[in-house]
């Protein structure tokens, strides 16, 4: 009998603490963006490497990502200048594909606000830069949606930036790009 209660014990108070891992299905999750200029926008996906968030007593507590860079593609354009774009925003200019492969996101905080809806801030890292982010993510069942706004000139890139470049006119590129991400587990 004492044996019996010790074990309910267990069951009651040490397996509900025990965190639970679910990783990120790379194929069927998505990035997307969008990049606006005075005269348009440009928009595109990226896929991701890897992901998992972590939950303790069902609350989200962690969760990191790493994007591969590499499969930056832009989805608005064909032919040459959808090749052109690409080979830009992959050069130094932007995101320097080559140098920096991967971006990453890992959560600092988390805040719940609701059911299944989290405040977070987590460290952005691109081009080798780190910064913190804030969003909201939305989960439910085996998916999860957050968008987030990331400052590129906090990460150095300033190419066709108003706030670094006087006179560029209808040149002028947005400092904020826009990732719509959806997760599937």
């Amino acid at each position: 009998m004492k044996k019996n209660i010790t074990i309910l014990l267990l069951l009651l108070f040490v397996l509900p603490l025990t965190a639970q891992t679910r990783k990120i299905n790379t194929a069927k999750s998505t990035i997307t963006w969008t990049g606006k200029k005075i005269t348009g926008e440009h928009s595109g996906s990226l896929q991701f490497k890897n992901g998992s968030l972590t939950y303790s007593n069902k609350k989200l507590t962690k969760g990191s990502f790493t994007v591969d860079m590499t499969t930056l593609n832009n989805t608005d354009q064909s032919g040459k200048d959808k090749a052109q774009l690409e080979g830009h925003l992959k050069s130094n200019d932007f995101f320097n594909t080559e140098e920096f492969k991967e971006a990453t996101l890992v959560f600092k905080s988390i805040k719940s606000i609701g059911k299944g809806k989290y405040a977070i801030v987590g460290d952005m890292t691109i081009k080798g830069k780190t910064n913190p982010v804030s969003f909201e993510m939305n989960v439910k069942g085996n998916t999860a949606a957050a968008n987030l706004i990331i400052d590129r000139t906090k990460y150095g890139i300033q190419y066709g930036s108003g706030s670094f470049f006087d006179d560029l006119g209808d040149r002028t590129i947005y400092d904020e790009f826009e990732l719509k991400v959806n997760l599937i587990f």
